[in-house]
């Protein structure tokens, strides 16, 4: 019974799944060096979540609020965003991050590559202004 309600569940929100991304991200992430990047369309916004593995375990959650063409190309964009981080380490760390960065779409794959630079002010433990977050992500994009 529960694997018809699953199997149920699955078939019912696939349907959500359209032009979501989901892919690996490599470069510095406040500690950490490589990461599960996703995001998440809503309307002509989204949200861009990663969790990144290294020395630790990291969490950023970002909305991006501007999604936009470049060239009027319709594969070409640029994306910026505000959101929380968090770092979990011997110490608990919590911020708030930026983000502006820049993301091409292969038309006739499924992949998107997309550079991004993401400063960030943490706020608990300590106070620190982190400036040297830049990412390389590579993603497969769920039509």
């Amino acid at each position: 019974m529960r694997r018809i309600l699953l199997i149920c569940c699955v078939i019912f929100f696939s349907h959500q799944l359209s032009a979501q991304e989901i892919g690996i991200r490599f470069g510095d992430m406040y500690g950490n060096n490589i990461g599960l990047d996703a995001t998440i369309p809503i309307s002509a916004k989204r949200i861009h979540a990663s969790v990144s593995f290294g020395d630790n375990v990291g969490l950023d959650v970002l909305y991006d609020f501007a999604v936009e063409s470049i060239f009027r190309s319709p594969d070409l964009h640029y994306y910026a965003g505000v959101g929380l981080t968090t770092l979990f380490a011997s110490e608990f760390k919590l911020g708030v991050m930026g983000e502006l960065g820049i993301e091409y779409s292969f038309p006739k794959t499924p992949l998107s590559i997309s550079l991004d630079y993401r400063p960030a002010v943490v706020v608990l433990e300590k106070m620190d202004f982190v400036y040297g977050i830049f990412g390389l992500n590579v993603r497969y994009v769920i039509r």
